[in-house]
């Protein structure tokens, strides 16, 4: 995905994109199996039938690859790295499938819709409180679209700056402390705003799994903080986290800026 840089453009780019994607991807393997037999010759056979006889036009429009990481709202050190495989419905619109790899065996383990700052100017001020902003996950290198060219992902990224998510965890599948099925509540799922909010071994063995770095990617993304707008949502976490914290940069809360006549 370039967020249609433009249509005619994005539908030559895209599917290219993502065969660069998933060839240069290193693969990050769930760590949970779910409990159950292995498939049976039957089950095999079936799912071959479908391949061939069904449709799955809705899936093939997932052509962006992200990772990052999520808080869960209600419990903020409960904390997940997220694999989402996104389409791009329109400028202001993208759905994602968030899984907790990127392998063929990864679990499907929730969803997250993503809108523009625009679309999140229209919202109801209590639809609000489950959206938030994404400008920090950007700006300090944590989101990140492996395997495409710089090019592609910084524009992809500069397009996303001031966007907003609104995620469900349905599953917690965190290597030994997860569930190795889709039990209990769903969990809305937040977004870190400061340095020191996430555990530093998820940024850590993401980037040594993944061959990605973390801090290159903050360094390149610096221009963009010219780019950042106040958002709503980045102090909802303050002082919930067990570490110090710092602010960065491009990312300050709205209701902050409007107090001081910004």
């Amino acid at each position: 995905m370039l967020n249609k840089i433009s249509s005619p453009l994005n539908n030559v780019l895209a599917p290219v994109i993502m065969l660069f994607t998933l060839s240069a991807c290193t693969d990050s393997k769930p760590q949970i199996t779910p409990p159950g037999q292995d498939e049976s010759t039957v089950t095999d056979a079936l799912e071959i039938g479908a391949a061939v006889l069904q449709n799955n036009a809705p899936l093939t429009g997932m052509d962006v690859y992200l990772v990052g990481f999520h808080p869960m709202k209600a419990d903020p050190d409960h904390q997940m790295e997220a694999h989402h495989f996104c389409r791009q419905v329109n400028e202001d619109f993208a759905q994602c499938a968030l899984f907790d790899g990127n392998a063929a065996d990864a679990n499907l383990n929730g969803v997250e819709y993503i809108i523009s700052e625009r679309l999140f100017s229209t919202l109801p001020v209590e639809e609000r409180q489950y959206w938030h902003p994404h400008n920090y996950e950007i700006l300090s290198g944590q989101l990140i679209a492996p395997g495409i060219p710089d090019v592609a992902e910084e524009e992809l990224m500069r397009r996303k700056m001031n966007s907003y998510g609104k995620t469900w965890h349905l599953w917690d599948t965190r290597d030994e402390t997860g569930t190795t099925l889709p039990l209990g509540k769903p969990m809305l799922a937040w977004s870190f705003n400061r340095d020191g909010e996430a555990q530093p071994e998820l940024l850590e063995s993401r980037d040594a799994r993944m061959n990605l770095n973390t801090g290159e990617k903050r360094r390149e993304r610096a221009e963009f903080v010219d780019r950042a707008k106040p958002q709503y949502g980045v102090d909802e976490l303050s002082g919930k986290f067990p570490r110090p914290t710092q602010d960065i940069p491009g990312v300050q809360e709205a209701e902050a800026a409007k107090s001081k006549g910004e």
